[in-house]
């Protein structure tokens, strides 16, 4: 496992969709394994590999129980609304206040290929949003509630 360079504010990657992942392999299992060691070593919730400089729809998160590793995630459900306070690994020291789902369900891949369907509620549910976003290249900023 690796800590890799995590993209700032300003890189055109994170702008970009990142591509499906078609095939497991090693370089995938590789990616989820260094993706969480750069998310604990930020000290971050979560971590979309956009973040990273790797095009894949890969994600990773960790609101504190326990690591959550999804592949070619999806959003299959949301219900509620909340507001609350947001910021992201990419842009250190910026916060703003973001308007989420309250609960989402989210399909995806695990490392084994399986598919898998997890609910979030409020925090959750705020990082899997967050992270999604990522992949299709939109940022927490593009979505701040201006006061």
């Amino acid at each position: 496992m690796a800590i890799r360079i995590i993209r700032t504010e300003g890189d055109p990657i994170l702008r970009k969709i990142s591509r499906t992942v078609d095939k497991i392999d090693d370089r995938i299992i590789t990616l989820l394994d260094d993706m969480k060691e750069t998310m604990y070593d930020a000290e971050g919730a979560g971590l979309a590999a956009p973040q990273v400089g790797v095009l894949r729809r890969v994600i990773v998160i960790d609101i504190g129980e326990g690591p959550i590793e999804l592949i070619n995630p999806e959003i299959i459900f949301e219900e509620g609304i909340q507001c609350g306070n947001e910021g992201c690994l990419s842009f250190p020291g910026v916060t703003g206040e973001v308007e989420r789902p309250n609960i989402v369900r989210v399909k995806g891949l695990d490392r084994e290929g399986k598919e898998i369907i997890l609910e979030g509620k409020e925090l959750l549910a705020r990082a899997f949003c967050h992270e999604v976003d990522h992949l299709n290249g939109i940022l927490f900023i593009d979505k701040v509630k201006e006061e």
